[in-house]
């Protein structure tokens, strides 16, 4: 008979540490919203050199930007739903091809329309990364260190505007602008083999240990929800959809005007040209990786701290959104150096609150149930496209 090990006074061993490899995967994400971010920003950053060559007025580039955001708006709600479908693997690699390829389409475009529709497919495109990055995450983290994982992948963001306005210029002064679009998006495709190479889900992952695996899976899901499910008409009767709803309808936008807008502000207010955005830029998206990272670690750590997820997530957003409030004065500060650290700060907390916001849909709702027997076909598909 085995007697227990405190009845024979042997020592418990420890319990085993968990592995690693869930951060492959978010410096799979990350790498991935770099690309994303490369690819969204260089026609903001072009847009000096384009406006001259093409006789853009404001209005022609508002266009532009308009029908990106419109068509990314629709996107977003159709990857959510084939992601769910699809699984995160195949889903990742479908919407990465396609923003990929209508990046590389800016290259061949010669006037406002062909740039306008080469843009629409981007926000096809890209309006899948965050769905597929959030679902990996709920995937492959509990719910306690999901803000960290999200604001790591989200600094990818930034980074990916740290890096367009330091190798973008270089590419332009070297050969064209033309050929900056095709470079950058061919070279992207080496992510696209590391992820369908790297990426299963945690129980399909021969590298993962069981303690790993133990630890992904420790966050129970509420009973309420376990028994809804996770239906349409469910979902939209619930207060946390629409608090998400609204509040990233008011702070999204508030992005895509620094995003699209700010090497614009700079030219204009500060008289820098495509030589000069990058150190500004580089400073204030430095600011934003910092802020995107601390504010999920923030939210984090309140939560190994006692404090439940809804307390520790709001706590964290309000101090975040009381870094926004300076920006107010950007446009009359007359330094350089000044307008970049308020602008800096605005967008370092921005951050950090999308970091924890885009963490609530795992915390609140359960993962889907298992893909119907189509998406099999469309996984073969895919494969046999690769």
């Amino acid at each position: 008979m085995a007697w227990p090990a405190e009845a024979t006074g042997a020592p418990t061993p420890p319990p085993a540490k968990p592995g690693r490899r869930r951060w492959i995967v978010v410096a799979l994400l990350f790498a991935a919203t770099v690309i994303n971010y490369v690819d969204r920003q260089m026609l903001g950053l072009l847009k000096p050199l384009l406006s001259q060559e093409f006789q853009w007025s404001d209005t022609d580039y508002a266009d532009i930007i308009f029908w990106f955001q419109a068509s990314y708006a629709v996107a977003y709600l159709v990857f959510g739903r084939v992601i769910d479908r699809v699984g995160a693997r195949w889903g990742y690699a479908l919407t990465f091809v396609i923003w990929n390829l209508a990046h590389i389409a800016h290259g061949l475009a010669s006037g406002l329309v062909q740039f306008t529709l080469a843009r629409v497919a981007l926000g096809a495109g890209e309006a899948g990364n965050f769905p597929a990055g959030l679902k990996s995450v709920a995937e492959w983290f509990p719910r306690r260190e999901r803000a960290l994982a999200v604001g790591i992948f989200n600094a990818g963001s930034n980074v990916g505007a740290i890096v367009t306005p330091l190798v973008v210029p270089a590419i332009v002064a070297v050969a064209d602008w033309r050929t900056a679009f095709v470079v950058t998006g061919v070279i992207s495709f080496a992510w696209l083999g590391a992820w369908l190479v790297l990426y299963r889900r945690p129980e399909e992952d021969r590298h993962l240990t069981g303690a790993e695996l133990a630890h992904i899976r420790s966050d129970a899901i509420s009973p309420t929800i376990a028994v809804q499910g996770p239906r349409l008409r469910w979902v939209l009767r619930q207060r946390q959809t629409w608090a998400y709803v609204l509040a990233k309808f008011l702070t999204d936008p508030i992005w895509w005007v620094f995003l699209f807008w700010l090497p614009d502000f700079l030219g204009r207010r500060f008289g820098l040209d495509l030589s000069g955005f990058g150190p500004p830029l580089v400073a204030i998206y430095l600011m934003s990786d910092i802020g995107s990272v601390a504010g999920g670690w923030l939210s984090s750590r309140l939560m190994r701290r006692g404090l439940g997820a809804n307390r520790s997530r709001k706590v964290a957003m309000l101090a975040c959104a009381a870094c926004v409030i300076p920006v107010l004065a950007a446009p009359w500060v007359s330094g350089l150096v000044a307008a970049v650290l308020i602008i800096g700060l605005a967008t370092a907390g921005h951050q950090g609150f999308s970091a924890n916001l885009m963490t609530l849909p795992s915390d609140l709702f359960p993962p889907p149930p298992s893909p119907p027997w189509w998406a099999w076909a469309v996984r073969r598909g895919l494969w046999a496209a690769w």
